[in-house]
């Protein structure tokens, strides 16, 4: 239960004076729901506004606040042109008050001739003349602020009412017991928790207060990290033996790299505890995940246990089930497919099989965790492309059976601050070796200008046999304009080359995008148009070109996953990262990067620090809650010392019974960092 001092926190939004359903919309908007939210939502900067009571031609570029007296208005010609008001100040000097949009009456409304009015805005000069464009009014009962914080908005909202709410809220906030321990405190000289909040609104420059409420947020996040992690560990699974009968009579084709078998033999020490393993598995595009996985399927299945695959979508669960029956087709190994797809005898007879024992190995999409799913003995679970499940998925998984053992998988590196922010409970292999004969992907950036070269390079290509991808731009963010330009790139380039082009996208039927995808991995198909839907998983040898238009508008992440579709097998690759005309520093920073290394791990960390991490490698789609305070740079130099507070917390002062321990509870529940952690309840 959450401690009764927080209440008036997580009250509803609309509990603030002011808030009624109309300002509960664009307030929603911000994701602003509770009192909460508005306390968290910091603003981004601030205005200062200088007083004056004159007008000066030094104050151009400068916001002031002065009192002014319409005199005159002056509507334009022209129906979209904007509404003048000439006004004067005290001592009779001229300035035009300028208004876009709308009709010129609420203009007048606003400021009737010859009422002096209090108002604020930025002074230009125009020509000769000094302008202001729509300045705000300043109501004489709300008092004259110097500074006034700017905050993130929606329509409808302006950053004063924001502030007000924010204040509201901060007047609601309880004095809470401290749960940072006292010398690193001193140390850091940061203020109180709700001082922190309060100076924080107060003045966005406040360096140290920001600093405290990032640290807390982290310090939660670690804590809860810390609590699972002893759960888990306190829990009794099943230790998997192996003899080696299984694995010994495999014939692989290649040695495995020096980072597989180290994973492996780490695979195989965990599996043999009784405390369930949990291990994520970070590897590059390419550098062997799926052997790893399947050595740790077949340690479970030569204990006597069964394995299960979990991945993200339907075409890579098929996926790695026919590469799972390719590896494992001389074993007396016993594997099974199971997605939301399967109705019907199929599932019958494949939920008979899981449940007396006669499947080893099932593959298949969240479809294998349904309550109706059981199994006879599941060892161990297998989740591939981890950052698609949150936390609270990956504790779910664990209900199933007799607490099995976790291997969590993932193609997107992260950098290994986020390790420790996002898989906090985990431990970590890393397979950072490629294996034999992969050849690094050339990749080109190319103008938009010169599509018509890349359209015969195409053709070209198709002549010599080869197959490519064209992936389409991010349009915006809507799937129906990304499918639009997808369809519209497909039909022009199937206009030239026939039905040797097809189409994927996110909104076809499983069936439709599979036999697709099918007819492209059987050579049928030459080009396949897509949009982002490619992107984990699908694996097609034969295809070493891809084109990826518009790349400017794509993360680095997000590039990387792209051009590991290519480079799968021994011939040369290449990958076209088509930009636009104009470019942003961030963007030309990207594409130089891409074009200068293959190296997954140094790109994630440059993503990090470009583009931040809430927006990082998709972690806000995957289930868990990203940070509402913290910021990159903050997360790379705070992250370890919470989690070394976090640690001291647990392994010196008494954990959640002690003193700091229950302030540490409320701050688990502030940052609402309870949900994955139900041990909290009873301890």
């Amino acid at each position: 239960m959450r401690p009764d001092i927080l209440n008036p926190l997580f009250a509803e939004v609309t509990a603030l004076k002011g808030v009624g359903p109309g300002l509960a919309k664009p307030l929603d908007k911000l994701g602003l729901h509770r009192v909460v939210d508005v306390a968290f939502h910091l603003p981004t900067g601030f205005i200062d506004r200088v007083p004056r009571d004159e007008l000066d031609m030094a104050d151009a570029g400068r916001t002031i606040a002065i009192t002014l007296t319409p005199v005159d208005y002056r509507t334009s010609s022209s129906p979209r042109g904007p509404m003048r008001v000439h006004a004067i100040d005290g001592h009779g000097n001229y300035v035009s008050l300028i208004y876009f949009g709308g009709s010129s009456g609420w203009v007048r409304k606003l400021l009737p001739l010859n009422e002096p009015k209090r108002m604020s805005g930025k002074l230009e000069m125009y020509g000769q003349e000094l302008q202001i464009i729509h300045p705000d009014l300043i109501d004489a009962g709300e008092g004259f602020r110097e500074r006034e914080a700017i905050y993130p908005l929606s329509e409808g909202l302006s950053s004063r009412r924001l502030g007000d709410f924010a204040h509201q809220a901060i007047d609601r906030a309880p004095d809470l017991p401290e749960w940072i321990e006292p010398g690193l405190k001193s140390r850091h000289q940061w203020p109180d928790w709700r001082d922190s909040l309060a100076r924080a609104h107060a003045d966005p420059a406040d360096a140290k207060a920001r600093e405290r409420l990032a640290y807390d947020e982290l310090f939660a996040n670690q804590l809860a990290f810390m609590l699972v992690r002893a759960s888990s560990r306190a829990r009794r699974g099943k230790a998997l033996a192996s003899d080696r009968r299984l694995r010994d009579m495999l014939k692989l084709p290649y040695a495995p790299t020096g980072a597989q078998a180290r994973t492996i033999r780490e695979i195989e020490g965990d599996l043999a505890q009784s405390s369930p393993m949990l291990r994520l598995l970070q590897g590059d595009v390419g550098s062997g995940k799926t052997l790893v996985a399947t050595m740790a399927l077949l340690i479970a299945v030569e204990a006597g246990a069964q394995g299960a695959f979990l991945a993200p979508t339907e075409i890579l669960a098929r996926q790695h089930f026919e590469t799972l029956q390719r590896m494992l087709a001389s074993l007396p190994v016993n594997v099974a497919v199971l997605t939301g797809r399967d109705k019907g005898r199929v599932r019958e007879s494949t939920l008979m099989g899981l449940a007396d024992g006669s499947i080893d190995i099932l593959v298949g999409t969240h479809a294998i965790f349904q309550e109706a799913v059981t199994y006879k003995d599941l060892g161990l679970v297998v989740v591939d492309e981890q950052h698609r499940f949150g936390v609270a998925q990956r504790m779910l998984l664990q209900d199933k059976g007799n607490a099995p053992h976790l291997l969590a998988m993932t193609a997107t590196p992260i950098p290994r601050t986020l390790t420790l922010a996002q898989y906090g409970e985990m431990d970590v292999s890393r397979l950072d070796e490629m294996p034999p004969g992969r050849q690094p992907i050339e990749t080109r950036v190319v103008s938009e200008d010169r599509l018509g070269e890349v359209v015969e390079g195409i053709g070209r290509h198709l002549e010599a046999d080869g197959q490519a991808y064209w992936v389409c731009p991010l349009v915006e963010e809507s799937e129906k304009s990304d499918l639009a330009a997808a369809e519209a790139r497909a039909a022009a380039l199937q206009a030239r080359f026939g039905d040797r082009i097809g189409l994927v996208h996110g909104r076809m039927k499983p069936t439709e995008k599979d036999s697709v995808m099918a007819a492209f991995a059987s050579g049928r198909l030459g080009v396949l148009v897509a949009t982002t839907v490619i992107e984990v998983g699908v694996d097609v040898p034969n295809a070493t070109l891809i084109v990826i238009e518009h790349a400017d508008r794509f993360g680095l992440a997000q590039l990387h996953q792209l051009r590991g579709r290519v480079g799968r097998g021994s011939g040369k690759s290449i990958c076209l990262l088509i930009r636009g005309g104009t470019l942003s520093e961030t963007s030309r920073a990207r594409l130089a990067l891409m074009r200068e290394t293959n190296d997954g791990f140094r790109i994630a960390e440059e993503d990090l620090r470009l583009r931040g991490a809430g927006e990082m490698l998709g972690t806000r789609q995957s289930g868990e809650q990203g940070f509402r305070i913290a910021t990159p740079e903050q997360l790379n130099e705070l992250l370890p010392i919470a989690n070394d507070d976090a640690r001291l917390l647990i392994d010196r002062d008494g954990g959640l019974a002690g003193p700091r321990g229950q302030a540490a509870r409320i701050a688990l529940y502030l940052f609402e960092r309870d949900a994955g952690v139900q041990l909290l309840r009873s301890g």
